[in-house]
This record gives C-alpha cells, sequence and structure tokens, in this order.
C-alpha cells in the first residue's frame, strides 16, 4: 500500500454544492448525491472499494472494469466523468486515458 492518500469516488459535480463526507460503507453517496444525479444511489462501485477505481500508476484497472461491467448506472457515471473532466480514476468502465481519447473522438466528429 503506498504512502500517499487516494481521493475518495466522491462523484460530485460541484465541491461547493455538498460539504465533504467522506463514504460510509452502507451507502458511500447517500448524503451527498443531488437529486439530479440519483443514479449515483444504484452505481455498484458504492458497495466496492474505492481503492479500485484508483489504481497506482501501471496498477491494473481490470477489477474497476468488471464492477462497471455489469452496472445499471454505467452510461450515466461516464457521461458525469466527461462532462465534469474527471482526471483520475475509472469511470463508467473507461480509465482516464480512454476517456481522453473518447473526448478527442467526440470533438472530431462535431468539428468534421
Amino acid at each position: 500500500m503506498s504512502s500517499f492518500s487516494r481521493p475518495f469516488l466522491t462523484l460530485l459535480t460541484d465541491s461547493s454544492a455538498a460539504p465533504a463526507v467522506e463514504p460510509t460503507p452502507e451507502s458511500p453517496w447517500a448524503s451527498i448525491a443531488p437529486a439530479a444525479d440519483a443514479w449515483r444511489q444504484d452505481a455498484l462501485c458504492a458497495e466496492t472499494d474505492p481503492e479500485a477505481f484508483f489504481p497506482e500508476k501501471g496498477g491494473s484497472t481490470r477489477e474497476a472494469k468488471r464492477v462497471c461491467t455489469g452496472c445499471a448506472v454505467r452510461v450515466e457515471c461516464l457521461e458525469s466523468a466527461l462532462t465534469n473532466d474527471e482526471r483520475f480514476g475509472i469511470w463508467g468502465g473507461l480509465s482516464e486515458r480512454e476517456r481522453r481519447r473518447l473526448r478527442l473522438q467526440r470533438r472530431d466528429s462535431i468539428s468534421a
């Protein structure tokens, strides 16, 4: 285990909109998910170790992506990550590099 602290998978869209709350094992998003983002309460990652979604550089993303594969709100999660320019972690089943590639593909298709 590394000596630095990893970010929690907060999924907040605006850090000033809600107080910083550390996730609890029962329901990490229950106290912080705004009504517009109610999908977060159905996210399978809410029931999973957040460490899996923030692997160390060069670490495996396999476990997190496997969780995302069976998640009913995967599309909403990915769109939220793209909208909010999430730079770290696995969101909607994609790594930061994969999201960057998707973002560029979308820009290219819009400008074409």
